[in-house]
C-alpha cells in the first residue's frame, strides 16, 4: 500500500455564516470530516536510462527531500516492523541507511551495516552477487551479529532479489537468521521479491513499479 490515509472525524466549529441575517448574527454550530490522503509513489522520479541504458531509475531523493513524505514512509516502515521479531536491524548500503536509521531510533533496535566492497575496516564476510547491471560485493563485520540473533533487513528497493540473497548469505554465515525484509520500492516485474516469499521470508514493500 502506497496510500497514507488520515481521518478526522466529527470536527465541531462554530462560525457566522449564511444566507439571512438571523443566521449570520446567531452564527452556528458545523460538524465536518477530513480525509487526508498521501501517495508516496507520486514522490518517486523516474529517470530512463540511467545508470545504463535500459534501466528505469527510480530515485528516492524526491521522497525524502519532502518532510511529510518522509515521515509517512518512515512511520509505515515502523508499523510494518510491528508484525516481525527481530533483534537487530540489517542495513544495505547505501540507501538503506536512510531508512534504517530512523526505524532503529523509534524501535530502539541496533543496526547492522552491510556494506559495498572495502568499505568496512576490521575482519568481515563477503559475498559476490549480480546486480541487474553489473557485479558487486556486499561485506558485513565479522562481529556484527551473534549466534541465533534475529535480523530484520532494509533496503530502499528490490528489483531481481541478488542484493537481498546476498544480505540473506551474510546474515546466515554471522549465524543469525533472517527474520523479514522491509522496501521502499519493488520492482514487481522483476521477480525478487516473490523469490523471498517463495523461501518463506516475510517481506513487505511500501511502492510497487514495474521495472523497465
Amino acid at each position: 500500500m502506497t496510500e497514507d490515509l488520515i481521518k478526522l472525524s466529527d470536527l465541531i466549529f462554530f462560525g457566522y455564516h449564511g444566507t439571512e441575517e438571523s443566521e449570520r448574527s446567531l452564527g452556528q454550530r458545523f460538524i465536518i470530516d477530513i480525509v487526508i490522503k498521501m501517495d508516496l509513489k507520486k514522490y518517486i522520479r523516474s529517470i530512463p536510462d540511467y545508470p545504463k541504458k535500459g534501466i528505469l531509475f527510480r530515485d528516492i531523493t524526491t521522497l525524502i527531500k519532502d518532510e511529510n513524505a518522509f515521515k509517512s514512509c518512515i512511520d509505515k516502515i515502523v508499523e510494518i516492523s510491528k508484525k516481525i521479531n527481530f533483534d537487530k536491524i540489517a542495513a544495505i548500503e547505501s540507501r538503506g541507511f536512510i531508512f534504517s536509521s530512523p526505524l532503529s531510533y523509534i524501535v530502539n533496535k541496533p543496526i547492522v551495516l552491510l556494506r559495498k566492497e572495502n568499505k568496512l575496516p576490521s575482519n568481515k564476510y563477503s559475498v559476490d552477487f549480480k546486480l541487474e547491471y553489473g557485479i558487486s560485493k556486499l561485506e558485513v563485520h565479522k562481529d556484527s551479529i551473534k549466534k541465533n540473533e534475529k535480523i530484520l533487513i532494509i533496503d530502499d528497493l528490490i528489483a531481481t532479489g541478488g542484493t537481498a540473497n546476498a544480505a540473506v548469505q551474510l546474515v546466515e554465515l554471522s549465524g543469525g537468521k533472517v527474520s523479514g525484509f522491509i522496501f521502499v520500492i519493488n520492482l514487481f516485474d522483476l521477480g525478487g521479491q516473490d523469490k523471498l516469499k517463495k523461501k518463506s521470508y516475510f517481506t513487505q514493500s511500501l511502492i510497487n513499479f514495474p521495472g523497465h
